[in-house]
């Protein structure tokens, strides 16, 4: 059976799970407050920097599922999404609205990736 690594831990839950060759990234946001823009920038910088950590890159995403406070960003959203992900390499994806945990956050990204 393969190992479990757990990183970035903070007694609640774990930004990172690698099991054999899948990494699961937790739900990631970014400060609140800031545009849907901003923030969709600085989630797509954080699963940058853990797939790294992880031995992988955005090529290598399986799957992305996307919470928007309000549907009415998914355009802005997408655009900042639609320059980072690599063409020829765009992973399943779903996106939908949500109450997301803090009133200032406007984006959540949570993602499935191979190393």
């Amino acid at each position: 059976m393969a190992d479990i690594k757990r990183s970035h831990s903070n007694g609640r839950m774990s930004q990172m799970v690698v099991h054999g060759e899948t990494i699961y990234l937790a739900g990631q946001v970014a400060a609140e407050g800031q545009s849907v823009t901003a923030q969709t920038e600085g989630i797509l910088n954080q699963i940058d920097t853990l797939l790294a950590e992880a031995g992988s890159d955005k090529t290598k995403i399986l799957m992305a599922q996307i919470w928007l406070d309000d549907m009415a960003n998914f355009a802005e959203m997408n655009a900042v999404w639609d320059a980072w992900v690599p063409q020829g390499n765009e992973p399943g994806r779903a996106a939908g609205s949500a109450h997301l945990a803090t009133p200032g956050f406007k984006v959540e990204i949570m993602i499935t990736a191979a190393r």
